[in-house]
């Protein structure tokens, strides 16, 4: 499909560039089975949800990835993309072009990185004189959180973006992305969900900088998606496919979560164990084998998130959900609104 399809224009002055206050009182957009539209806040969702439905979240968590340093007198902004060992990591670094493989970025007095090779996508490898844990621990201590471009911040971020930028049920570092559909949620709203019946459960996908790379093609089937490392365990492999055999319905709350989820699942619907790396790229046509409803985020215009919003519910149903939420100034992006999505058993493009 042409890429084209899938852009839309959006003031950019509904770019949120903070959290609702509480989380829970960001706006929800809700789409029916039946195509209908009506407006409600995140609070609402646990009312809006039946007691035999089933939540997945990605409990993730993300690591401050980004970093500033110095090349000689040359100030440098690093963002850490990927990671491919334990002291290696594909980074996204501003002004790239004058680097050159050997070139040490440094930090602190003891902490630098040495320019490994750069790559034809833009991306630059660097090899940090610290690993593993003794490498996490220092990134605590002298990086930021690694906040998408369209929000707005002086060199080095706010204090409180360590706290807004992370779910509540954060628990595995190695996301340098937060999976935001989960940032609304607050033990309130859990108490709620719990009080109905509504399970809740978890799977790991590290959400990795590629999930803010433009696609370029012109054609979906040109472009090459970014892999992210996830896993999901046999527990829950069998849980899943218990309650989907009870005949409940499974939702997932985020793209990413839904991303493993399919990732993990068969022809047939049955949900596998996975631990490793996915690039599952959906757009329309997709035929989805497990997941019945998504919360999610308002999500950028030609992006392959909203790619994987129109094949859930259908191009010219989002199109008409988001024209609805701009004429009604919701707050888009990673800090906005979010929407619940209850796709038709059929729809046409």
């Amino acid at each position: 499909m042409k890429t084209a399809l899938f852009t839309f224009d959006m003031p950019l002055e509904l770019i949120a560039n903070k959290p609702a206050e509480p989380r829970d009182t960001a706006r929800l957009l809700h789409l029916s089975p039946d195509g209908t539209l009506s407006d409600h806040h995140v609070f609402d969702l646990p009312d809006l949800l039946r007691p035999s439905d089933v939540l997945i979240f990605n409990d993730t968590k993300v690591i401050p990835a980004r970093l500033y340093g110095k090349r000689g007198e040359a100030h440098i902004e690093v963002t850490l993309f990927k990671q491919l060992s334990l002291s290696r990591w594909e980074t996204l670094i501003k002004n790239a072009r004058r680097l050159k493989s050997g070139d040490i970025i440094t930090f602190t007095d003891d902490f630098y990185a040495t320019v490994h090779t750069k790559q034809e996508n833009g991306a630059v490898v660097l090899e940090f004189n610290k690993s593993g844990a003794d490498l996490m621990n220092t990134l605590h201590q002298v990086g930021t959180m690694p906040l998408p471009p369209y929000i707005k911040r002086e060199r080095g971020g706010k204090e409180s973006d360590k706290a807004d930028y992370q779910t509540i049920y954060a628990k595995h570092e190695g996301s340098v992305a937060a999976p935001t559909a989960g940032l609304h949620f607050t033990p309130e709203v859990f108490k709620k969900l719990d009080e109905k019946g509504i399970k809740r459960l978890f799977l790991t996908l590290h959400v990795g900088g590629g999930t803010f790379l433009p696609v370029k093609a012109e054609d979906t089937d040109q472009h090459k998606m970014h892999a992210e490392f996830g896993v999901l365990t046999p527990q829950l492999a069998e849980e899943i496919n218990r309650y989907k055999k009870e005949g409940r319905r499974i939702i997932t709350v985020g793209t990413t979560s839904l991303r493993l989820l399919e990732s993990a699942t068969d022809e047939q619907g049955i949900v596998h164990p996975f631990e490793g790396e996915t690039s599952i790229f959906i757009t329309p046509g997709y035929r989805f084998k497990i997941v019945d409803v998504m919360f999610t985020n308002f999500h950028l215009s030609g992006s392959t998130l909203f790619m994987l919003v129109s094949a859930f519910a259908g191009l010219e149903t989002m199109k008409r959900a988001y024209t609805h939420a701009i004429e009604n100034k919701y707050r888009f992006f990673s800090y906005g609104d979010a929407c619940l999505l209850e796709k038709k058993s059929d729809f046409s493009l």
